[in-house]
């Protein structure tokens, strides 16, 4: 009889939770959560967390905020900061030494040129037929936290990447993801993948591009309120802004439907807002469409915001259209969160929201109120030291490559005639500091001989790959970069570029803050003993214990 009632009760009780699960948040009483939620916002500096603040809604940045844990001195330990280093680095635990991407592309010295991260000749583009969907991640040398968790789950747990930006996707996803989505622009406006995932695209998918949703974001984007309440960025009408092709001025309102033809056709969509809008919508349509967080299994979601960054380096970090963007992406992640309430559970999962650099303010504005910057001619210095080292040796290619502000030697020739290594990259060091823009200057044969480990020598050497570095490492004065004169960059190991958030909010996450400095490979180490699965293969960063209930 106590059997029955019980089937009775429980029959009653799933009626009760189908039919709430409608309208209300489902409550987990599970041990771990059933899915994992990483957020990376491209390019976003810690500081849009306090300076927009104020604009904020109740739902997203200052919902995690509030009942989350924000680490507040949070930073990127290696150079160079740049997009797929960072998003190597957050899931791997660990820096580009050991993790291999050292920059979005680097110079391969048995191929003889650049590489990029991603690039995989060996698989095939699906959902396209453009070589844009030739994407792997096969260059990535260890595992993430996705790849420990399907491994932990004898790969029933599930993951699922997306992103606009390829090199975004495919590094957070992993060996093992299930699928990495990106975006194709151009006449094509879809979402694709590549052969390494899968033979086809679900069928949510092609729903999902079928579906048009996308041509209802090529609108007018003006400020989501007054323009005169956007007092947390300067003047809309300046000189340090690039702009669009075909509009005069870099100033409110843009009509993207007019400047498709002139930006790329659906690629104009990376540049605004609406880009954050449309990777919301697709992972909305993931959750549906692959039932994450459904079962036992934990499942991982790798959600990255790319057009914060085609925006920052467009408009510069004190624009209008950042400050708009950053208002508009939190209306955005309030909007994820309510469905991941309604579809995964209020309580049955972890969301963490972190970046994978920072930026710079743009130089000439800097300039313009006395603040010391300026701008770095790459090409112009490889030529003068080219000339100076021709000088000494009498050999026209002795440098092969300038790249990352690495340059690498020519090993081939500097062997056969039988000329001292070490001492050529003496002179390459000796010569470039002369240069006024250039701060510090580090050879391959002080970095494994010495064993730095603070300030700017141990964030080179973080970014130090034996293989595929090279063999001279400059970094620049504050402030300085080798960019347009317009719109703001990054890369450099200076606190505009390394301090970013850090946000967990979700199940078995304590509410607080800390002013411990924490760094990128904290994070997939956190998660691990959260999820309690092996750590990433090559992790080495540290337990952030005041997260963890």
């Amino acid at each position: 009889m106590r059997i029955f009632h019980n089937l009775v009760f429980g029959i009653m009780i799933f009626c009760f939770s189908s039919k709430a699960q409608e309208s209300k948040p489902v409550i987990n009483t599970a041990s771990n959560p059933k899915l994992i939620v990483g957020i990376v916002v491209d390019q976003m500096r810690y500081d849009y967390l306090t300076r927009f603040y104020k604009k904020y809604g109740d739902g997203g940045f200052k919902r995690i905020v509030e009942n989350g844990f924000n680490c507040k001195n949070h930073h990127i330990n290696y150079i160079p900061t740049t997009t797929a280093p960072g998003h190597a680095s957050i899931y791997t635990g660990a820096t580009p030494q050991y993790h291999g991407i050292v920059g979005n592309s680097w110079y391969d010295r048995t191929k003889g040129q650049k590489i990029y991260c991603v690039l995989d000749d060996k698989v095939s583009p699906v959902g396209t037929s453009s070589a844009e969907g030739k994407k792997s991640p096969s260059k990535l040398l260890i595992t993430t936290i996705a790849d420990q968790n399907r491994l932990h789950s004898q790969m029933r747990g599930k993951t699922i990447s997306i992103s606009i930006k390829d090199r975004a996707a495919v590094l957070s996803g992993g060996h093992t993801a299930n699928a990495a989505y990106w975006f194709r622009g151009k006449n094509h406006g879809s979402w694709i993948s590549s052969s390494y995932y899968m033979d086809k695209l679900p069928s949510w998918v092609i729903d999902f591009n079928a579906s048009n949703r996308i041509d209802s974001y090529l609108k007018t984007w003006d400020t989501l309120s007054d323009i005169k309440r956007y007092t947390e960025s300067g003047d809309d009408d300046t000189k340090f802004e690039r702009g669009f092709k075909g509009k005069e001025k870099p100033i409110f309102p843009y009509d993207l439907q007019k400047l498709k033809s002139s930006n790329g056709g659906y690629d104009i969509l990376r540049q605004t807002p609406f880009g954050n809008s449309l990777t919301v919508d697709f992972a909305i349509a993931s959750i549906n469409g692959e039932q994450l967080g459904k079962d036992e299994h934990i499942d991982f979601l790798n959600i990255s915001f790319s057009t914060t960054d085609y925006i920052g380096h467009n408009f510069g970090v004190n624009s209008k259209e950042i400050e708009d963007t950053y208002i508009r992406l939190d209306q955005d992640i309030a909007r994820l969160m309510n469905v991941l309430d309604t579809t995964v559970g209020q309580n049955s999962y972890v969301l963490f929201l972190t970046s994978d650099h920072g930026a710079t303010q743009v130089p000439t504005y800097l300039k313009s109120v006395n603040v010391p910057s300026g701008y770095f001619k790459e090409a112009s210095v490889r030529l003068e030291l080219q000339e100076y080292l021709y000088s000494i040796y009498k050999k026209k290619e002795i440098i092969t490559q300038v790249s990352n502000n690495q340059v690498f030697l020519n090993n081939k020739l500097i062997n056969e005639d039988s000329l001292d290594q070490i001492q050529i990259q003496r002179e390459v060091s000796k010569y470039l500091l002369r240069f006024e823009s250039i701060n510090l200057v580090y050879t391959r044969e002080q970095l494994m001989k010495s064993d730095y480990n603070k300030g700017i020598p141990a964030l080179i050497k973080n970014g130090f790959h034996q293989k595929r570095s090279g063999d001279v490492f400059y970094t620049l004065t504050p402030s300085t970069i080798a960019y347009s004169k317009t719109g703001s960059s990054h890369g450099s190991g200076f606190n505009y570029d390394t301090h970013i958030p850090l946000l967990f909010y979700g199940m078995n996450i304590k509410t607080g803050q800390t002013y411990r400095r924490t760094e990128v490979t904290d994070i997939s180490v956190t998660l691990s003993f959260l999820i309690d699965v092996a750590l990433p293969n090559s992790a080495s960063g540290k337990v952030i214990t005041e997260v963890l209930k």
